[in-house]
């Protein structure tokens, strides 16, 4: 969801930058998780950014929740059988092919990274970029903002469930004791005052996109830092050598393809139109990093938090330039005129 609207990060960026394949929000993040490499944060800075962490992540959700329009997820309720595939590939799907994945471990993942991998499945599809790319493949773009929204707005709650329940018993992460009133307080209150908040301030917030995208990606590069702080203190990169890295890229490569295979075989059984099928395919297939990254934050604790994340973080990158490259790829085939579609650069950081 981060990023709709402007991209705050593209102004002054130099030329060189511009050029580069690599989506340069991922760039920030990097370079985010290098400075908490070199200067970390320690002593009464960990209490600070543990406070500004917890109001970024509720103004986050205070966002989402004032963002989402419930009639118009409604008004696309009508596609039941599309969205119902959209939320099983988001919350089925992914679940049962990470754990598949548990004969990686421990000879390809370490059990924290593979622990990183469950968590990348339990998170809800990106709102923004499903959007966009279905969009520039002239799919049904109003099925993808209803499928988009329903998955964002199920996992506020499905996805707690799902980590609770696929680490359930696995003593290398542990989720924090009174998670779930945290989990309330955290991600379910601000979302909900969102909602209630929604006749006053959605107007301003839509004609006011980059204050908006500010606040998401902020919130982002915060929860990011915070986290690598702590892994960083902790030793986190004796841990995870280049190879490894390397393994989790490849996993995550995998299992992108493996999604978009099925889901691709499905929507055809099915009997989905073209346009629904673009849309199942791009909504159903991807993770929202700022989503993920938030909850993270919420629902773990200790310096597992930085490996925790890694597997996401690299599936973000790796899922939006493969699906930008369907997009076009699929919006040519179509040869049908339409709305212009957006540069892949500004769509990289989106959800």
């Amino acid at each position: 969801m981060a990023g709709i609207g402007g991209d705050p990060w593209n102004n002054g960026t130099v030329t060189w930058l511009r050029k580069l394949p690599v989506d340069r929000f991922i760039l920030v993040l990097l370079a985010t998780v290098l400075l908490a490499t070199v200067l970390p944060a320690r002593g009464a800075g960990v209490r600070i950014f543990d406070v500004l962490t917890t109001v970024a992540v509720a103004l986050l959700f205070f966002l989402y929740g004032a963002r989402l329009s419930p009639q118009a997820a409604w008004a696309g309720a009508r596609h039941w059988r599309l969205h119902t595939t959209i939320l099983l590939a988001t919350f089925a799907l992914f679940p049962l092919l990470g754990l598949a994945a548990r004969a990686l471990e421990p000879w390809l993942l370490t059990p924290s990274l593979y622990q990183g991998l469950l968590f990348l499945c339990a998170v809800p599809s990106t709102v923004q970029s499903s959007i966009a790319f279905t969009s520039i493949a002239k799919g049904n773009v109003a099925a993808a903002v209803c499928g988009a929204s329903f998955s964002n707005l199920a996992g506020v709650l499905v996805t707690p469930l799902l980590v609770a329940a696929l680490l359930h018993g696995d003593g290398q992460v542990r989720i924090s004791g009174g998670s779930a009133a945290t989990i309330a307080l955290q991600l379910l209150a601000p979302f909900a005052l969102g909602q209630l908040a929604r006749p006053w301030i959605g107007g301003w917030l839509n004609r006011h996109k980059r204050p908006v995208a500010v606040v998401d990606r902020g919130s982002v590069v915060l929860v990011v830092y915070t986290a690598f702080s702590a892994g960083v203190v902790a030793g986190i990169w004796h841990e995870v050598a280049a190879g490894r890295l390397v393994a989790v890229a490849v996993v995550d490569a995998a299992l992108l393809a493996s999604v978009l295979g099925i889901l691709t075989l499905v929507a055809r059984l099915l009997r989905f139109s073209r346009e629904d099928r673009i849309a199942a395919v791009f909504c159903g297939s991807k993770k929202s990093l700022a989503s993920g990254l938030p909850m993270a934050a919420v629902l773990f604790s200790g310096h597992t938090v930085g490996l925790i994340v890694l597997p996401l973080m690299l599936f973000h990158q790796i899922q939006l330039m493969t699906c930008a490259a369907l997009a076009k790829r699929w919006g040519n085939r179509a040869g049908a005129s339409g709305a212009p579609a957006a540069p892949a650069r500004s769509l990289a950081a989106a959800g």
